[in-house]
């Protein structure tokens, strides 16, 4: 059997699961790693006696660097395979958090913060489509579900660390600390992390074969396989036929604009929770305890997403998700000065928030072809990071032109309400003639191919 029929086919294994658990290990420190500034700014600010707006670069100069790093950098993944550029990014990552920490001014320190973004928003992609591609038909959205605990977890152990680390080792503590890890994490994935199945196949580079084979030692399958035939030259993807061309230009503007919303809604209720509780309540104890709750409830909506997905289609479950937040932020909006009931709608926005961020990892790489699987999914995430970038701004706009707190949540409680109707949208062209994803499409041309050598080798035998 050809492995990636294997893997799509056959209940998961010990190896696939490990390859699951690395990745998670991989984005607990990215999840941290994307929202260190966030933990560290009142020392900077301290530090070099930051103005407001100089704050604010400060806040966002990472996430703009993910942005153009995910639509730069990204498509690399499907050009040189997801494990090289996997392990290339983490070292990058650990230049950029070890000369983010170590910079003597504001304005070196947001050159490498920006630098570190970059490589950041690179290796999610990658990440992204090896997990999912490792998964199998029956388990993929309870899997990606699972991998996608890594961020909001990473987020919320990041927070608590970064108060021990900001008070034994000021500022600098937290980026030192993750460049650490991250090298310890570049070492574990040097020496287990394999390659992508499907890039092996469709891009046959050196060694592939090697690599092939080992794989199916390790997936119980034995080695001594063939590569098979290649169904690139058969199907011809590409990043102008497969997005920006009939069924797949609606599929790309419907999943990038219910990401992008989702994605700008993640950064208000991860960026002005804390600070627009305690301005509410006039305490700032509940704020920052709401603001854990938010990082809390992510995790929680992952696991839900990953539970709900072995019932219902990942696509579906991801808009219920959408219209869960869209209830959780209007209730949130109209409850400000309920202590108690706060709190526990704070979990809802970090379920709705935060675990949709697992939902969009889950249904994105099945959209597109291997070939361009990682750019694809790599645009996705650098359109959603723009407007990520833009969101806490807008939300500040909203504010300073006479929209109270309660409002501006409505405001996004809309903006997740039309999310979730995309994805519904998303779900439908799949209907009919349009049934397949890309993963099926491929499989199913890979079985052609199979029978038509195998045909061919019967020919010439007789």
């Amino acid at each position: 059997m050809e492995l990636r029929d294997a893997i799509r086919q056959n209940p998961m294994t010990r190896y696939q699961w490990s390859v699951v658990g690395i990745c998670i290990m991989l984005t607990l420190i990215d999840g941290y790693e994307i929202l260190v500034t966030a933990f560290t700014l009142p020392a900077l600010t301290a530090e070099w006696g930051l103005s407001l707006e100089q704050a604010g670069l400060v806040a966002s100069i990472g996430t703009l660097g993910m942005g153009i790093g995910a639509v730069l950098f990204g498509p690399m993944g499907d050009r040189f395979g997801r494990r090289r550029h996997i392990l290339v990014s983490l070292v990058l990552i650990v230049l950029g958090m070890v000369a983010s920490g170590l910079a003597p001014s504001f304005t070196v320190f947001l050159l490498f913060r920006f630098l570190a973004g970059i490589f950041l928003g690179g290796i999610v992609p990658s990440i992204n489509v090896l997990v999912s591609e490792y998964a199998s038909d029956a388990r993929r959205g309870s899997v990606m579900g699972i991998y996608g605990v890594g961020f909001p977890l990473g987020a919320a152990i990041g927070g608590f660390l970064s108060i021990w680390l900001i008070h034994h080792f000021d500022w600098h503590g937290p980026f030192l600390f993750s460049a650490i890890v991250t090298a310890v994490l570049a070492v574990v994935a040097y020496f287990t992390l394999p390659e992508s199945v499907s890039y092996l196949v469709e891009k046959q580079p050196r060694g592939a074969i090697k690599a092939y084979n080992r794989i199916g030692v390790r997936l119980g399958l034995g080695g001594g396989h063939e590569l098979p035939e290649p169904t690139a030259h058969v199907i011809k993807p590409s990043l102008g036929k497969d997005m920006w061309r009939g069924i797949m230009l609606k599929r790309t503007l419907l999943l990038f604009i219910s990401y992008a919303l989702l994605i700008g809604a993640f950064y208000f209720a991860n960026s002005f929770t804390a600070k627009l509780v305690a301005a509410s309540t006039g305490d700032d104890t509940i704020g920052i305890t709401a603001q854990a709750l938010v990082a809390a409830g992510g995790v929680a909506g992952a696991l839900l997403f990953a539970a709900f997905s072995l019932r219902l289609h990942p696509r579906i479950v991801t808009a219920v998700v959408m219209f869960i937040g869209t209830a959780a932020f209007f209730l949130f909006g109209t409850s400000f000065h309920h202590t108690g009931l706060v709190l526990v709608l704070a979990v809802l926005v970090g379920l709705a928030a935060n675990g949709g961020v697992a939902a969009y990892f889950a249904i994105s790489p099945s959209v597109y072809p291997t070939a361009i699987r990682a750019s694809a999914v790599g645009l996705m995430m650098g359109f959603g990071r723009v407007v990520a970038f833009l969101a806490p701004n807008i939300a500040a706009f909203m504010l300073s032109h006479g929209l109270t707190p309660p409002q501006v949540y409505l405001v996004y409680a809309v903006v997740l309400a039309v999310a979730g109707l995309a994805v519904i949208a998303l779900h439908r062209t799949y209907r009919g003639d349009h049934a397949l994803d890309a993963m099926e499409i491929e499989s199913q041309v890979g079985l052609r191919l199979d029978a038509d050598s195998t045909a061919k080798v019967r020919s010439a035998s007789v």
